[in-house]
């Protein structure tokens, strides 16, 4: 066997795809799989419902400081190899809780499959880095579009895969896929042309950690701790201190973890205001229609739905998300992304409307869940294209990697809110009084709105003007752009062999 044997072969595009598409779209069904399975998880593993809570936490503080670091990591040595690393993580992950003897295994399984939380910077940059630039908004939207619908999908096979075989299947089958998928993109996935001088500021990575854990966890705990409680308190009063230390840390170094020059950007800072108060709608949806669904209707709400049944009132979201995303991309030139996102924060403060005034009737929510997979659809991948086409090539990752975060806050945020207004007074029963729910969806309703009016901020593009695609260089100041008229050949860009204008960067 020669040596030109040995190397990896080159990837069409479409095969790229599929393989960045099947690693995003798995992490992202992982998100929602387990959670309408975590009362059969409790009662397996003889556990707590506050232990067995611990199974979607761990996940969610993994992924939220893995996310931002392997995006930085990819942009440093290699997006490609970051990728493969990324879905051996979760191979093993999901490996170690399908085997997960107790429930303190399978929590240490969901850290391990958190670290593929990175997929989603990683594919983004790839797509950027390999595809023809006129390929890359409709490609960023086709991706968002199986990142969103991956990670309502969860909620409608649950019930059925634990009710044919057994919960240890919502991993069982992960294994198969992603083992297939790294193999394939190990051997024809490219190494990404663009990359960044430096090294990982672990000081910052430990600051960012820090600060990233200690909002989250008391967020994601509240319900159960208390939110006057010390703990939740201190831990809040510590990330306002962490965050105020990394600020410093990463605006004096020469070599950011996160570029706050490239998050203050306008382009960049309104989209992630829009993706923190959208995401606060999105997730607390996903956390709460299906339990409002499988209500009795004794309870003055709710239709008694099984788990299965509820997954299938979602149908209409995941159907209409998906159809959204996939025309995003192909709209661009007449529907710019700035205006995909207003239209989705507003569908999503539509329908969220709808769940709070009109819910008597399966239908009626089918619609409201209809409607809101339309906004999701939009503002998923217009959030992602205007990150990309907004940041410098070599920068690509961890900049989406914190528009993941901060979506990921925003929907932590929204869901503990969620949870105060709709546990905050019970029914004799147990059960949630009605009104929490219409006060819950209203307040979800205001989240979108707000989403919307700050993706009004957002500065518009002229078409035809390409995104930032000089390197910052250190040191550096406010970067201001710098249109060069005569044509030059970029290697920056996502087509490397396009013939662009360039965007200079002043030093």
């Amino acid at each position: 066997m020669t040596r030109a044997s040995l190397r990896p072969k080159p990837a069409s595009n479409r095969l790229t795809f599929g393989v960045l598409a099947t690693g995003a779209g798995v992490y992202a069904l992982l998100q929602s799989l387990i959670t309408p399975a975590l009362p059969t998880v409790q009662q397996a593993m003889h556990t707590s419902q506050a232990t067995v809570t611990w199974v979607m936490t761990a996940y969610l503080l993994s992924a939220s400081v893995f996310t931002p670091i392997l995006g930085r990591v990819g942009d440093l040595a290699g997006k490609k190899r970051t990728l493969v690393a990324a879905l051996v993580a979760l191979l093993v992950g999901c490996l170690v809780a399908a085997l997960a003897p107790n429930i303190t295994v399978l929590i240490i399984a969901r850290v391990i499959q958190g670290i593929a939380g990175a997929l989603f910077p990683l594919s983004f940059g790839i797509i950027r880095d390999e595809f023809p630039a006129g390929r890359v908004p409709a490609s960023i939207s086709n991706l968002s579009a199986v990142i969103a619908v991956g990670s309502g999908l969860g909620m409608v096979l649950a019930g059925p895969i634990v009710g044919a075989l057994d919960y240890r299947w919502l991993f069982w089958f992960p294994v198969i896929i992603v083992a297939i998928t790294a193999l394939i993109a190990h051997r024809y996935v490219p190494e990404s042309p663009n990359r960044t001088h430096g090294s990982v500021n672990w000081l910052a990575s430990a600051l960012l950690s820090g600060w990233l854990v200690a909002l989250l966890l008391p967020i994601s705990q509240a319900s159960s701790w208390g939110w006057g409680s010390p703990l939740v308190i201190g831990l809040l009063a510590a990330a306002v201190v962490l965050f105020a230390v990394w600020a410093v840390v990463e605006g004096r170094s020469r070599n950011p973890l996160i570029d706050l020059r490239i998050m203050r950007l306008p382009a960049v800072w309104t989209t992630n205001t829009a993706a923190l108060l959208f995401g606060g709608g999105m997730y607390a949806v996903w956390a709460f229609l299906p339990g409002f669904t499988q209500a009795p209707a004794s309870a003055g709400y709710g239709f008694g739905a099984s788990v299965t049944g509820a997954g299938l009132l979602m149908l209409p979201m995941l159907v209409t998300m998906f159809a959204a995303g996939v025309l995003s991309g192909r709209l661009a030139g007449r529907f710019p992304a700035k205006a995909q996102l207003t239209t989705g924060a507003v569908l999503g403060a539509a329908a969220c409307a709808i769940l709070a005034a009109w819910h008597a009737q399966p239908w009626q929510v089918g619609l409201a869940a209809g409607v809101f997979g339309l906004g999701i659809g939009l503002a998923f991948a217009s959030m992602s294209n205007l990150i990309v086409q907004s940041v410098p090539a070599d920068r690509t990752g961890a900049a989406t990697g914190m528009n993941a975060n901060i979506r990921t806050i925003g929907g932590s945020v929204g869901a503990a809110l969620m949870t105060g207004l709709v546990t905050g007074h019970l029914q004799p029963s147990g059960l949630p009084y009605a009104s929490g729910y219409t006060h819950g969806f209203t307040l979800l309703a205001v989240f979108c709105l707000a989403a919307a009016l700050a993706a009004l901020l957002v500065p518009s593009r002229r078409t035809g003007v390409p995104a930032a695609t000089a390197p910052v260089t250190e040191p550096v100041t406010e970067p201001v752009a710098e249109p060069v008229t005569a044509p030059v050949r970029s290697t920056d860009t996502a087509d490397a062999t396009a013939t662009t204008p360039r965007t200079g960067v002043r030093s």
